[in-house]
C-alpha cells in the first residue's frame, strides 16, 4: 500500500507537466483504487496503466492493463488480470478544467485460473491544473467469467472498481507555420516565420486596426489598411509621418510628401496657380503666372527688352520706325564711352567723346544722337537691362548740361547683356561690352 500511495504522489508530480490533449495526442495514465465483486462482497486492490490516442475532440482510443491484488492472511495475492482495449467519450471541450467522460470497451480476464473475453464500462472525469496536466478518477463495471465451484454450480463473478490516478502525455503537436500554436488550434495557419502570434495563432495587432504589427508601419497608434497601418489626418492619402504638409484642405490634390501639387514647381500650387504649365526656373507672380515687367503683354522670360514695353511680334522690343533720316558722314562718329564693372558713372577719360558730340550737335542744327546702352554677362539679365539704362541717364545728362537740348537726343536703347560687342568669357572683353554707343542723325 504505502509503494502504491509513493507512485501515485511520484505521478502527481509529473502530470504538472503535461496531459494528453488536441497538442499532444498521446497520453500515459496510471493510478491505483478499489474493487470487488458484485455478488459476494469483498474488497481488494487495483493498481492500472494505459496508453491512450487523441482521436478527435471527442474520442480517445485507450489500452489499459488492470491488476487485483486481494488480501488473503498476511499476504496480498494476485487475484485478476485484465487487459482492456477502451473508447472513451469526452462530454466536454479543452476550454475547460473538469472534463467527464465516458469509457466502455472489450478485454481479456484472467482471473483465478479461469481466464476469457470481458468487457468494461463506466464513467469519469478530468480535473486539469492547466492545459497540460491532470487528476483523473473513475468507476466502472466489469464483466465477469462464468466458472463452475466445487460443488457443481455454474456462477459469475461480476466486479465494480473505483480508481484514481494522473494521465500524462508526450508527442509533438503539428506547426506547420512554426509559430507556437498547433495547427489543431491556429486561426491563422500561414502566418510568416518569426512573427509574434497570440493564443489563437495570429499576428500580434497591438493598436487594433487590422493590420497586423509585422507589416504595420505605425504599430502603436490605429491607422488605415492602405498606408500599412498610419492614420491620415488630412486625408490627403499621405502617411501623416511622411506628411510635411499635414493640414493641407480637404479635397487638394497633393505631391508625393504630401504638400499641395505644384506642377510646374513655381512656387504656386495648382489649385490656385491660374498658368499651370509655366516654364521651370521662370519668375511668377502671386497667381503663378511669369512677370512681365514693362507690362507689354510678352512676360520677361520671351521679352527681348523686358523693361521696355513693345509688341510680341517683336519679341516685347519697341519697333524702330523708319525716320527720315541719314547717317552723317564717318567724321562724325563718335566712339563708345566705356564704364567700369557695375558702374554707371562717367570716367575721365571718356568725356572728350561726349565734348565732342556736343560740338557737332551744336555745330550742325539738323543733327540728332541715338543712344544705345550696353552691359557685360555679369550679374542677372534684369540687372544688366536696369544698369544699361542708367549709363544712358549719365551720358544724357552729360549732353543737356553742356547746353544741347534733350530733343536732340532722339532714341536712348538701353540692351543690357544682348548685344555683346565682343566675348564675356574674357576681363578683356566684358571691358569692351560695358558701353554707351551713338549714332549721329542727319534729318532728311
Amino acid at each position: 500500500m504505502r509503494k502504491l500511495l509513493l507512485l501515485s504522489l511520484i505521478l502527481a508530480f509529473v502530470a504538472s507537466v503535461n496531459a494528453q490533449t488536441s497538442d499532444k495526442k498521446w497520453g500515459f495514465g496510471g493510478g491505483a483504487g478499489a474493487y470487488g465483486t458484485i455478488e459476494n462482497g469483498g474488497i481488494g486492490i487495483m493498481p492500472e496503466l494505459y496508453l491512450s490516442r487523441y482521436l478527435n475532440s471527442r474520442l480517445d482510443l485507450i489500452v489499459k492493463g488492470d491488476i487485483g491484488v486481494f488480501r488473503s492472511g498476511l499476504k496480498n495475492n494476485l487475484d485478476l488480470v485484465n487487459p482492456l482495449l477502451n473508447l472513451r467519450l469526452k462530454l466536454s471541450d479543452e476550454s475547460s478544467k473538469f472534463r467527464p467522460y465516458l469509457f466502455a470497451g472489450p478485454g481479456f480476464l484472467a482471473d483465478n485460473g479461469v481466464t476469457g473475453f470481458n468487457f468494461d464500462l463506466g464513467l469519469g472525469v478530468k480535473y486539469y491544473m492547466n492545459q497540460s496536466s491532470a487528476f483523473y478518477m473513475q468507476a466502472g463495471y466489469v464483466r465477469g467469467l462464468e466458472s463452475t465451484t466445487y460443488d457443481g454450480i455454474t456462477e459469475r463473478e461480476n466486479l465494480w472498481k473505483v480508481t484514481a490516478g494522473v494521465e500524462l502525455a508526450f508527442g509533438k503537436a503539428k506547426d506547420a507555420d512554426m509559430d507556437g500554436v498547433s495547427d489543431a488550434k491556429d486561426k491563422c495557419p500561414n502566418t510568416p516565420a518569426g512573427v509574434a502570434v497570440d493564443e489563437n495563432g495570429c499576428p500580434i495587432d497591438t493598436d487594433g486596426d487590422g493590420v497586423a504589427d509585422y507589416i504595420d508601419d505605425c504599430p502603436t497608434v490605429a491607422g488605415l489598411t492602405s498606408l500599412k497601418g498610419c492614420p491620415d489626418a488630412d486625408g490627403d492619402g499621405v502617411a501623416d509621418k511622411n506628411d510635411k504638409c499635414p493640414d493641407t484642405p480637404k479635397g487638394m490634390k497633393v505631391d508625393a510628401v504630401g504638400c499641395p501639387l505644384d506642377t510646374d514647381k513655381d512656387g504656386v500650387n495648382d489649385a490656385i496657380d491660374k498658368c499651370p504649365n509655366t516654364p521651370a526656373g521662370t519668375v511668377v507672380n502671386k497667381d503663378g503666372c511669369p512677370i512681365d515687367t514693362d507690362g507689354d503683354g510678352v512676360a520677361d522670360y520671351l521679352d527681348k527688352c523686358p523693361t521696355v514695353a513693345g509688341p510680341k511680334e517683336n519679341n516685347g522690343c519697341p519697333v524702330i520706325e523708319e525716320a527720315t533720316q541719314e547717317t552723317v558722314a564717318p567724321e562724325m562718329m563718335i566712339e563708345p564711352v566705356y564704364f567700369d564693372y557695375d558702374k554707371s558713372n562717367i570716367l575721365q577719360v571718356e568725356k572728350a567723346k561726349i565734348e565732342k558730340l556736343v560740338k557737332i550737335l551744336k555745330s550742325n542744327d539738323n543733327y540728332s544722337v541715338d543712344l544705345t546702352g550696353n552691359a557685360d554677362s555679369k550679374g542677372t539679365e534684369e540687372y544688366n537691362m536696369k544698369l544699361s539704362e542708367q549709363r544712358i541717364n549719365s551720358v544724357v545728362k552729360s549732353i543737356t548740361s553742356s547746353g544741347v537740348k534733350s530733343a536732340r537726343i532722339s532714341k536712348q536703347k538701353p540692351l543690357g547683356e544682348s548685344k555683346p560687342a565682343a566675348t564675356n568669357d574674357t576681363e578683356e572683353g566684358r571691358a569692351l561690352n560695358r558701353r554707351v554707343t551713338f549714332e549721329v542723325i542727319k534729318t532728311k
